[in-house]
Order: structure tokens, then sequence, then C-alpha cells
């Protein structure tokens, strides 16, 4: 069985191919900021003022915010050279915050 992590990956490259993925600083800032964003990633090893930025912006906008994959993680997941993302559709979101909470408890 897969991880919880590699479950959430997978969804990932599954959210992109539906068109269900905004990936990029400016585009997922705009998805945040216009509430389409159910769910952002940012990755663990980004930025120090990036990282605050986003953090900011999830928060005031109460978008649930992963930082628990590096940037070679997200970009291979997706299969992209891009680690800042967030998922716009609401089964794909609910199915990971249910993989996080999972991940928690574990």
């Amino acid at each position: 069985m897969k991880s919880e992590e590699e479950q959430i990956l997978h969804l990932l490259g599954l959210a992109r191919m539906s068109k269900s993925l905004v990936y990029g600083t400016n585009d997922t800032l705009t998805a945040i900021q216009g509430q389409k964003a159910k769910v952002a990633f940012f990755p663990k090893d980004g930025g120090a003022s990036q990282q605050k930025k986003f953090r900011d912006k999830t928060s005031f906008y109460q978008v649930a915010l992963v930082e628990d994959f590096t940037k070679d993680e997200l970009s291979q997941a997706i299969g992209l050279n891009r680690s800042i993302m967030a998922i716009t559709n609401n089964g794909f979101a609910k199915k990971i915050k249910q993989l996080l909470e999972e991940k928690e408890r574990n």
C-alpha cells in the first residue's frame, strides 16, 4: 500500500491532468486571493521570504497550506519544474486533506 505522502503526490499528478491544478508563484497567489485555491503547496526547501508570503496569504484567505514536500518531489509529481501550486477542485482537495489528517495520526 502507498503511504499517505505517495498518495498525495499521485493526486497532484491527477489534478494536473484534469486541469484542477494551478502552478507557479503568480498563478497560485491569484488562485488563493480569488478564493479558487482549496489546498496550496509550498516546498519545504523553498525561500524564506516566499514562504512568509504564502503563509500570510493562505492564512488570511483560509486556504490549507502543505509544506511537507521538497521542490523535487513536487516537480516530479506533476511532471513540470514547478514547486508552488494549488488544487482548485473540491474533490481532490478533500481527499488530500483527509490523507494529511491520516498522516498526522500515524
